[in-house]
């Protein structure tokens, strides 16, 4: 169904093209027919009835909470108990009746959805409490993971994208409130090991989910959760307890860009369509190289020491995650083989991507454990983070891909600023930098605007 304000706009049109005698009453009815123009002011009413059920469903919600708060300290546990199971089973309940019931009323699936989510949020308000009614101490991590845990099965159950989300978001507060208490120096529980062992955990859970769901924000948001929880586990090894610390920092730097790019689900099964997030995939290695040799462009980090780790969590855990993964990561280079030939139309290639991983890996290394070479480090950074900026801008006007070309723009832009900052500069020489930056970057839009606008014009007519 096309936008409701596109269709009003169409029936405007069409009714002042027929009173001028440029259409006819047949014409007009097929127009009619085809963009169900006498349904635009029912969609209106149904969604003003919907937002009417939502205002009404919130200020019940607030009476019934404010009811419960009144109260609360007089019920049994009994009364509390069947209290709280009554409101989570008949949220979900009528959700779920509301959303699968077929029905043309938009408004009334919004409903059962926007009720689902309720109950998922009270879901966690019932651990919380039930924790509390029967005296069960625990961290609070541990609540937000367990809570994570059952709104993703009420995702895989109805196959929903809000939930998914929502499961994403309270597993990585859990996730991140856990890993500040691993490395405070707590004990270990459950909820460390779930901790230790997020990598797998996030790939395991939102992956599946998003093919399921044929959602591209669950993947990408599950890579984000791949990604960043195996570079922060990986940095908690740094301790020099496996693997010298040059090592440790550099697969951490490394492996997750590696993985995203490489990823493909040609891997584990054989078809030959194409992998729809793969790209997606590879967006998100180049962002994280892109964070990545900024990072290392600063002087400043190369001034890293063994005693900037010594307080890390002693623990080997996550190190299985990383050897899991990195043999996922070498089957996945090895399927990409074909592509290692450089002569190729685009800069940004496999084996552009493998070069840049392979002198990271040993600017760090040489760096940390063999002999400090902080300046030739921070000179190849930066000289990587343009290479990456310049392929970006080239493959984007060449694909006439307005976000590639865009983010090598920005990164490019935000590269020079950063240096100038960095360094002690005189303020003349900042000001014109910036305003050579900034008209560089109206400039390049309208060039970028003007080459690539009639192009797809042409296709379109071919």
């Amino acid at each position: 169904m096309l936008p409701e304000k596109f269709r009003r706009q169409l029936r405007q049109e069409a009714e002042q093209w027929w009173q001028e005698g440029l259409i006819d009453a047949k014409f007009y009815e097929q127009l009619n027919d085809r963009y169900q123009f006498r349904s635009l002011e029912q969609d209106a009413s149904n969604r003003f009835i919907a937002i009417l059920m939502g205002l009404g469903s919130i200020l019940l919600g607030l009476a019934a909470i404010t009811f419960v708060a009144a109260n609360w300290q007089d019920w049994s546990r009994l009364t509390k108990l069947v209290l709280l199971l009554s409101l989570f089973l008949g949220a979900n309940a009528t959700g779920f009746y509301l959303w699968r019931r077929p029905t043309s009323l938009k408004g009334q699936q919004r409903l059962g959805l926007g009720l689902l989510l309720l109950g998922a949020l009270l879901l966690g308000a019932n651990l919380a409490l039930l924790s509390q009614m029967f005296h069960q101490s625990g961290n609070s991590y541990e609540l937000f993971l367990v809570w994570g845990l059952g709104v993703i099965v009420m995702a895989y159950s109805l196959r929903l994208v809000p939930l998914g989300v929502l499961a994403w978001i309270l597993m990585q507060i859990g996730y991140w409130v856990g890993a500040i208490d691993r490395l405070s120096g707590n004990t270990w529980s459950f909820g460390q090991f779930w901790v230790m062992h997020m990598p797998l955990v996030a790939a395991g859970l939102f992956i599946p989910l998003a093919y399921l769901c044929r959602s591209k924000v669950l993947f990408a948001l599950g890579g984000i959760a791949v990604a960043t929880s195996l570079f922060a586990n990986f940095l908690s090894l740094a301790d020099k307890i496996v693997l010298p610390l040059g090592w440790i920092i550099a697969i951490a730097f490394v492996l997750p860009p590696a993985l995203l790019w490489s990823y493909s689900s040609h891997i584990w099964r054989s078809t030959r369509t194409p992998d729809p997030f793969q790209p997606i995939a590879r967006s998100l290695a180049l962002w994280g190289m892109s964070l990545t040799f900024f990072t290392l462009s600063f002087l400043g980090w190369w001034g890293i020491t063994d005693s900037d780790f010594s307080g890390q969590a002693n623990n080997w855990q996550p190190l299985i995650d990383g050897v899991i993964l990195a043999g996922v990561t070498g089957l996945g280079w090895l399927h990409l083989r074909r592509d290692w030939r450089w002569r190729q139309p685009h800069l940004i290639h496999s084996g552009t991507i493998a070069l840049f991983l392979l002198v990271t890996a040993i600017l760090l290394i040489w760096h940390i454990d063999v002999s400090p070479i902080a300046t030739l480090a921070v000179f190849l950074s930066n000289l990587m983070l343009f290479l990456l900026a310049a392929g970006l801008l080239r493959d984007g006007l060449a694909q006439g891909d307005r976000g590639m070309f865009w983010g090598g723009m920005v990164l490019l832009v935000i590269g020079i600023i950063s240096r100038m900052l960095e360094y002690d500069t005189g303020l003349l020489l900042k000001s014109i930098v910036f305003a050579l930056c900034g008209a560089g970057i109206i400039a390049a839009g309208l060039w970028f605007e003007r080459t690539t606008q009639p192009r797809s014009l042409e296709t379109g007519i071919k």
